[in-house]
């Protein structure tokens, strides 16, 4: 995403606020929870800042979201009497964290504001050491500490004098002593100990992939210039991010949805298996090359210039049916041609009674958009942080009610804030596990290396065609056709024809500054394809299958429905405004004035999915089973989190 458009309206006011509420630490103690915006959401801001300092690492980001969110939450909690901590005085996973708080302080919202902030900047500090960008990241944690009146220097952990800073303390010191043995092994920097890539990397800045040796295998990307998420170069190739993964101790994923597979003396855990992906070869392998020739198709969607209009309101986009059950059944759901899935649109606007208004714009621009806004690559938060964004956005709405599941009585901004991050940050946390645990066995590729090694072989419809191959491509007309001599693409010598071509995004070497060039479509040798993302990060570094955006995306949607108690956005539809020529970083655009309309949260996972699409990145094999496994994750990380602020769970 660019990082940018959600953040910097609530970052300036939250700025603004923090020194208005905070001043010089006189106004710290207060008597009831109505700081706003709150300690917890302070907090997380900087939280969501120090994860755009760092490296993309969306696994680690996500159990840093949820152990910070839960930190907090515990230090809220642990001053409750309605409700029960997680970590703090209790047991799990076999982890054992004593607190003793036999002496509480009379000013229970001032103690846990204090515990809450001790407990978050401790963390903060020890999981973001090592950051590219923690000098930045130590300094707004020291100044926010300042900000409230709090002295960092203060290390007490004796809690029985009923000292919050010393609660703040030892919580956050189970936290860290918690994340050294969970088995993300933080203390080897989160390296792999047992995957190794059966590949060689595939060099796209040269055609095809003539290296790759397994088609159903990932392959490793090999860059001149690959720039992290910091901004920094990196010289050496980067390696498959949390194959491992699925080794992590959860937050709600339960030992009957695991499944434990071996491959090389290694033990691969999987949650919510979904099976096989479509292979190359075998009884799915039409479904195979469907998948990879979508997305080599919707490509030719990213130039606003073809004249194709679409309207992207809600009376168009949403409201899907069911998921297809099975692969065979994805070519029903999304639209191979045109683009886009089986959305039926919202007929009236459930708060006004109204219906939506129609928002038609080049369709080339509303895909760009979507593939840039959900890119969560480089100076991003991430995709589970960008749901906290998105969170916090739907909080600071004027017609957001901080209700529990929608009823009862309005919470303040502190417990609401401490049990909604909880929730959500469990939910993330689990995303991260399932959906990594799944990348690292079925070790699946991307479309960067499936279209162009398809390429290389040549065409899988016709015996009788030139180039004729089991493992092609198959040939759609207008999209993917053959070289003919005489085509502007034979070359000098005819040397291409025979070969696969693709009407496509033409790709990065036909844009010198993004800011003012676009790269457009046009037919382009299928051998030289590109996903519509930055050439110095092309694909994220590891396993497609299953899509971490899609399970991250509707586990929050899950999430943000429960908790709030209602599935629409408030006041019916989200907001989110896009500029002419001032939010593509890609490429310049887009070429119009738009509005980003979800009126679900399910609506802005579905998008979030078909951005991913667009962007090159996945095919729907990816799609759907992390859609699905999402679902079933944001309703039991949900389930068991409600458990916590109720006291059900003992």
């Amino acid at each position: 995403m660019n990082a940018k458009t959600l953040r910097t309206a609530v970052l300036a006011a939250v700025s603004t606020l923090l020194f208005a509420a905070c001043g010089d630490g006189a106004d710290v103690v207060q008597t009831a929870d109505e700081r706003t915006p709150s300690v917890a959401r302070l907090w997380n801001e900087l939280m969501l800042e120090a994860i755009r300092s760092d490296f993309a690492r969306p696994t680690v980001h996500a159990r840093n979201l949820f152990h910070v969110s839960a930190a907090m939450y515990d230090a809220w909690a642990i001053y409750d009497v309605t409700s029960s901590p997680f970590l703090a005085d209790r047991r799990v996973a076999g982890f054992n964290c004593p607190v003793d708080y036999e002496a509480y302080n009379r000013d229970f919202v001032a103690a846990q504001e204090e515990a809450m902030s001790f407990a978050a900047y401790r963390l903060i500090t020890h999981r973001f050491a090592s950051a590219p960008g923690r000098a930045s990241i130590q300094a707004n944690a020291d100044q926010l500490m300042a900000s409230l009146g709090y002295d960092t220097g203060d290390q007490s952990t004796d809690t029985r004098d009923g000292s919050a800073a010393a609660m703040g303390n030892v919580i956050a010191t189970c936290y860290i002593d918690f994340g050294l043995q969970d088995g993300a092994n933080e203390q080897n920097d989160y390296g792999n100990t047992a995957y190794q890539p059966v590949n060689p990397p595939i060099s796209p800045e040269s055609p095809g992939n003539p290296d790759i040796v397994d088609l159903d295998r990932w392959q490793q990307i090999a860059l001149t210039l690959f720039i992290d998420q910091a901004g920094n170069p990196v010289a050496e190739i980067p390696e498959f991010l949390s194959p491992e993964w699925g080794q992590v101790v959860p937050f709600a994923l339960s030992t009957n949805d695991r499944t434990v597979y071996q491959r090389d003396g290694f033990d691969y855990v999987v949650y919510h298996d979904p099976g096989l992906p479509p292979l190359s070869a075998g009884t799915l392998a039409d479904e195979y090359k469907w998948g990879f020739a979508l997305v080599a198709a919707w490509s030719s969607h990213l130039d606003p210039a073809d004249g194709v209009m679409i309207d992207i309101s809600p009376a168009s986009i949403g409201n899907n049916p069911a998921l297809p059950p099975s692969f065979p059944d994805y070519r029903g759901f999304y639209d191979f041609p045109n683009g886009g899935d089986a959305s039926q649109g919202h007929d009236l606007n459930p708060v006004t009674g109204a219906p939506y208004e129609a928002q038609i714009v080049p369709r080339g621009d509303y895909t760009r958009v979507l593939a840039e806004f959900w890119a969560d690559g480089p100076d991003s938060e991430t995709p589970p942080g960008h749901w906290f964004v998105i969170l916090n956005a739907v909080q600071d709405h004027p017609m957001f009610e901080r209700r529990l599941e929608g009823m009862g009585t309005e919470l303040g901004p502190l417990e609401w804030d401490a049990k909604a991050y909880f929730a959500l940050g469990g939910a993330m946390h689990d995303s991260a596990i399932a959906a990594w645990g799944i990348k690292g066995w079925y070790d699946y590729l991307r479309p960067l290396s499936a279209i162009r090694a398809m390429a290389d072989r040549g065409q899988s419809s016709d015996p009788a065609l030139p180039s004729y191959s089991v493992d092609g491509l198959p040939l759609v007309p207008g999209l993917i056709e053959l070289v003919t001599a005489g085509d502007p693409l034979a070359g000098a010598n005819g040397e291409h024809v025979g070969k696969i071509k693709l009407y496509a995004w033409r790709g990065p070497d036909f844009i010198s500054d993004p800011a003012s060039d676009r790269a457009g479509v046009d037919w382009i040798l299928a051998e030289n394809w590109w996903p519509y993302q930055r050439p110095t990060f092309v694909s994220p570094p590891f396993a497609g299958y299953v899509s971490g955006h899609s399970t991250y995306s509707r586990a929050a949607a899950e999430v943000l429905t429960a908790l709030t108690g209602d599935p629409y956005f408030p006041g019916g539809m989200s907001s989110f405004q896009i500029p002419a020529n001032a939010f593509l970083v890609f490429e310049q655009g887009p070429s119009v004035d738009m509005t980003l309309q979800w009126a679900t949260y399910r609506d802005a996972s579905d998008q979030t999915s078909l951005s991913r699409l667009w962007g090159g990145i996945h095919p729907p094999a990816d799609d759907i089973p992390g859609r699905v496994i999402g679902e079933r994750i944001g309703t039991d990380a949900f389930a068991l989190a409600r458990s916590y602020l109720s006291l059900i769970h003992i």
